[in-house]
């Protein structure tokens, strides 16, 4: 712990020292050529790494050194707009600022990766992101139904759990890693539940990046990085925001309680003179859905969700420096059922009760012109528990279940540091240098002893601007564990070559690694029916990828704009984690390094912008590895990879007149294949097993009411998919056979925003 403290102090101690050095303020506000306000432009100052967004009304205030300085404006639609200001010790007030529409790109800002906030088109990675705005035109209470309409992601969930696992671009849960504004989240397993536990509301917008980038972000980031980017509130000095939606689950609903989809929040958040308090609390209630069971139980269990935040900040124009709370208190209800015939009739119960507190902290300092450090530290003490009871029908009575294994309980915490230090040699050369710490400690009933996993790394990267259109970034990472064999070297190079004012091409090589987790070195677990342990020796997966993509402008104008983007991508993963029976005892299982696995794929987009009607199109086909293809005498001819297509498409048009966007988002994912090993008559065999393709579609409305009021309805899963058939062996769990229960069917929600600030 002293490892992770030390770094820490040292660096929050550089920020004080140099956090009242002389700054001044700039406030005003940017509207379009038309005179409207433009709400969530980026304003920056040149060379620093002081960022604000506008408010609704167009308004921004930010920090900045004295002196002469370059004010910068951003929009995803306009042209950028640079201004020079002269910054002295009293708060200036500049004219307004006109944005007009841009005729040849798209100047989405992205911040995942890079040394500071740069568009989409002048960041070396290939970045796709989510906006605030499209966050609230889906009219979304949780991450997965955003992200699930992304091409390359399927969502897999378990109703038992309530735990939703991400697949991207064929890659499973465990080779993504998930962040929260940069720093990464814990989980106890390789299922990512911590995406279920981010309160949606808090939410500025998602950042992706396709491929490895572990030599900036560790391990876990093989198949991607998931960025969420939460709101650090406009330039007003009070605002209080407060929503209420209310949803159906399929045809069962109960106002405000019990039965189908309930979510409030409340957000308050101040400013004044560099200094920034905020809090929040969410309550997502669920009630279940009964499906085709009969009695107490239902296909999806009920949960209630309470999702605190507390944040406060101070930033001038040379450091910015904050603190963040998230809590998470979850409970999952399992209602058994019970033989009406008995006298006294008795049910098994379960809740599984979770509990995260989550403390973030960071800081950035801008030293002068070629020097800036960032550092950011998180503490996560998380706990999950197994509570189960016996229910007397009758009397209602509860009583503990005296099974043992019934009752569970993992307590499990993590500690992590990383500083980066960024020097710009020169105008075409920067040098970042970082550090990275992390200690994850765990124990629970099935858990051996008390773990204790400390992870030391160091990493490197460079911007080269090799010449006016050519961007290189090559960068390695050294790791050290102390329990695993970590990969003692990982490098990664990316580039981006503008061909012309219209066309980039972007290329990556990069070497990806997952690190054993506590529950696969650690696990214990033996009954009657049941003997699973973890394996302390364990080394890490690895990976080798490739990536390219190209963007090009097909056509421009005031009034219209197409943008396309094509890629392509190959994962060849080795060592892969999986279960298996031991070596020296047939009727044990453990986890071992034997699997290979591999992933191929293209995908192509397209964006269009015309006056106010926006669209997109997207079209991709993943191959997933078949493992059983390389053992033609055992398991007979099969084909190497399985393929699988997906297509979406998202259409919003904005009626002025009304203030009000109609919008359609629709997703075809294609059936999923397989091979599996069988055996029959006593021969293996390879057979096939193929997931059913499904059709999903929200279709939503969102007026504006007045400055103060927004009404959002619409209609969820139009196509009223609730089950997946599955062709071939192993089906799905918890349901019948031969199908996979996949959601609730068709459901209906309304909501009501209310937004009020003061200056």
């Amino acid at each position: 712990m002293k490892l992770f403290i030390l770094p820490f102090i040292l660096l929050m101690s550089v920020f004080a020292l140099h956090a009242q050095e002389k700054t001044g303020f700039i406030s005003g506000k940017v509207t379009t050529a038309e005179g409207l306000a433009a709400g969530n432009v980026l304003v920056f100052i040149k060379g620093s790494n002081q960022v604000v967004y506008t408010s609704n009304a167009g308004t921004f205030r930010i920090s900045s050194p004295q002196g002469a300085r370059m004010l910068v404006f951003q929009s995803v639609t306009k042209k950028q707009v640079e201004i020079p200001v002269k910054v002295s010790g009293e708060e200036q007030e500049i004219p307004t600022v006109f944005l007009t529409e841009n005729a040849y790109d798209l100047k989405e800002v992205v911040i995942t990766g890079l040394a500071e906030p740069q568009s989409i088109r002048n960041s070396v990675y290939h970045i796709r992101t989510i906006s605030s705005e499209m966050i609230r035109l889906r009219g979304a209470t949780e991450l997965k139904s955003i992200l699930s309409n992304e091409l390359g992601f399927r969502f897999f969930t378990d109703p038992m759990t309530g735990v939703s696992n991400p697949q991207l671009m064929g890659m499973s849960s465990s080779g993504i890693k998930i962040l929260l504004d940069g720093v990464p989240m814990m989980d106890r397993s390789t299922e990512k539940e911590s995406l279920g536990q981010v309160d949606i509301n808090t939410v500025e917008r998602i950042e992706i990046v396709e491929g490895p980038m572990s030599v900036i972000y560790g391990s876990d980031a093989m198949a991607g990085v998931i960025n969420i980017i939460t709101k650090k509130g406009g330039p007003d000095n009070l605002s209080i925001t407060a929503r209420v939606q209310e949803e159906t689950a399929g045809k069962e609903y109960d106002a405000f309680k019990d039965r189908g989809i309930h979510n409030e929040y409340l957000g308050v958040n101040w400013q004044h003179k560099g200094w920034s308090l905020g809090a929040s609390g969410t309550r997502n209630n669920f009630g279940g859905w009964k499906g085709m069971q009969s009695g107490r139980a239902q296909e999806w269990l009920p949960k209630d969700q309470w999702l605190t935040a507390a944040s406060v900040g101070y930033k001038n124009g040379k450091t910015d420096i904050w603190y963040r709370f998230n809590g998470t208190d979850e409970t999952i209800r399992l209602k058994g059922d019970y033989d009406p015939a008995l006298t006294a009739p008795v049910a098994a119960d379960k809740q599984y009760l979770s509990k995260r507190w989550f403390h973030q902290v960071q800081g950035s300092f801008l030293w002068n012109e070629k020097i800036s450090i960032d550092a950011a530290a998180s503490y996560t003490d998380y706990t999950r528990r197994t509570l189960s009871t016996n229910v007397d029908i009758n009397t209602g009575k509860e009583t503990l279940s005296t099974y043992l294994a019934s009752q569970d309980k993992d307590a499990l915490t993590t500690a992590f540091f990383r500083g980066i230090l960024q020097y710009k040699l020169s105008p075409a050369v920067t040098l970042r240098p970082g550090i990275e710490f992390n200690r994850n400690t765990g124990k629970g009933n099935r858990l051996s002893g008390e773990p204790d996993l400390n992870d030391y790394s160091f990493f490197f990267s460079s911007q080269l601007q090799l010449t006016k259109n050519i961007e290189i970034i090559p960068g390695f990472r050294m790791v050290k564990n102390s329990v695993y064999e970590a990969p003692p070297f990982i490098p990664s190079l990316h580039g981006k070559i503008r061909l012309n004012k219209e066309m980039d091409f972007r290329f990556s090589y990069a070497r990806g690694f997952r690190e054993p987790i506590l529950r696969e070195l650690y696990f214990y677990f033996k009954d009657a029916n049941h003997d699973l342990s973890g394996n302390p020796n364990l080394k890490a997966e690895t990976s080798n990828s490739f990536n390219a993509s190209l963007a090009w402008t097909l056509k421009s104008s005031a009034d219209l704009r197409i943008n396309t983007v094509v890629s392509g991508f190959f994962n060849d993963y080795r060592d892969k984690i999986s279960l298996a029976v031991a070596e020296n005892d047939e009727r044990r299982n453990t986890y071992m390094n034997i699997d290979r696995y591999k992933t191929i794929g293209g995908e192509w987009t397209t964006a269009f912008f015309w006056k106010n009607l926006q669209a997109s199109l997207g079209i991709s086909y993943i191959g997933q590895y078949n493992q059983l293809s390389e053992d033609m005498e055992t398991f007979g001819s099969s084909p190497e990879y399985t393929w699988a297509p997906e297509l979406n498409t998202n259409v919003s048009y904005l009626i002025p007149k009304l203030g009000t966007n109609v919008s359609l988002f629709y997703k075809f994912s294609g059936k999923q294949p397989s091979y599996t090993n069988v055996t029959v008559d006593g021969i293996q065999k390879a057979e096939l097993r193929e997931i059913s393709a499904y059709h999903m579609a929200d279709f939503t409305l969102n007026k504006t009411i007045n400055k103060y009021l927004k009404i959002n309805a619409g209609a969820r899963n139009l196509f009223d998919v609730t089950r997946l058939r599955t062709k071939g062996p192993a089906a799905g769990p918890h349901t019948g056979a031969g199908s996979n229960l996949f959601g609730f069917g068709r459901s209906y929600f309304l909501g009501l925003t209310m937004h009020w600030s003061k200056k």
